[in-house]
């Protein structure tokens, strides 16, 4: 109200636990502070670690049947540099019995002639500040295609540029170069941890994997197995097959298995189609 003598106070925004009156009054509270506010804000960061990302990321699914495409996902779909969409092979097959031989199944734009189209299509994407096509970029400067020669720090550019547009492969990589110090660069750990939060947290299975394996080196168990629960039942069959071992160590429960296994079992019924079965079945042969 007009003319009040009220003071409005503010929270910790660490940990949200104490409101202060000023930034002084916070300072000095600080000492006295310190270790309560550290362990609640862990406390936050693990809540919104473990209860986000439990659903897989848009790029996940074939755009065409909108299934969730199955692990490994570039031996069951394909990239299309056209559109930057993963088309499940299931679709790419329905697509060759009605004639679309040499189109994309999804935008169906013409297969690129050659290897200077294809450059010059996802070019015109980065452009446009697609962060997809920025990724994919990245991982043709680190694999030296298109006459271009390899570069891994143009790569780690890239994938920087992508992951800040919000791409999380970008993350996912970016948390993989940081975290083991290859590709040109350093070791950061923590980095490396930060980048497939970051990406697990929208869904990333490969981040949310690699968060367990991380837990594991620092024989973080508990920790490990939240992490792997999550992605085994996102369809990752490397994830279940951690748990188990764990469970052999006697590191897992028992429940914690078959919570796991179940969850694998519904994602990998949930990703099947006639079109993708009839497609392994002829790739057997």
């Amino acid at each position: 109200k007009e003319g009040s003598d009220t003071i409005k106070l503010k929270n910790c925004n660490a940990c949200f636990l104490v409101k202060y009156c000023s930034v002084d009054c916070q300072k000095i509270h600080r000492k006295q502070h310190k270790k309560a506010c550290k362990k609640r804000a862990a406390e936050l960061k693990d809540e919104k670690l473990y209860s986000q990302g439990h659903k897989r990321p848009e790029s996940d699914f074939c755009p065409l049947c909108l299934l969730a495409i199955s692990f490994p996902m570039e031996e069951h779909a394909m990239f299309r540099t056209c559109c930057m969409k993963m088309v499940c092979n299931g679709c790419c097959l329905a697509a060759a019995k009605i004639g679309l031989h040499d189109a994309c199944p999804f935008c169906r734009s013409p297969e690129a002639k050659n290897d200077d189209e294809a450059f010059g299509r996802v070019r015109k994407r980065v452009a446009a500040k697609d962060p997809e096509s920025i990724c994919h970029l990245g991982d043709l400067h680190l694999n030296g295609v298109h006459g271009m020669e390899k570069d891994q720090s143009r790569a780690i550019e890239l994938w920087t540029e992508a992951a800040e547009l919000g791409s999380t492969r970008a993350h996912f990589k970016l948390g993989h170069a940081y975290y083991r110090g290859v590709l040109g660069v350093a070791q950061d750990k923590v980095k490396g941890i930060h980048c497939w939060e970051v990406a697990a947290m929208q869904g990333d299975v490969g981040s949310r994997h690699f968060l367990g394996l991380a837990e594991l080196e620092n024989l973080n168990f508990d920790r490990a197995v939240r992490h792997l629960l999550i992605s085994a039942k996102k369809g990752s069959k490397e994830s279940l097959d951690r748990i188990k071992n764990l469970l052999t160590k006697g590191l897992a429960t028992k429940a914690q298995y078959l919570e796991g296994l179940e969850g694998y079992q519904d994602a990998v019924e949930e990703m099947k189609s006639p079109d993708r079965d009839e497609i392994v079945t002829l790739m057997k042969k």
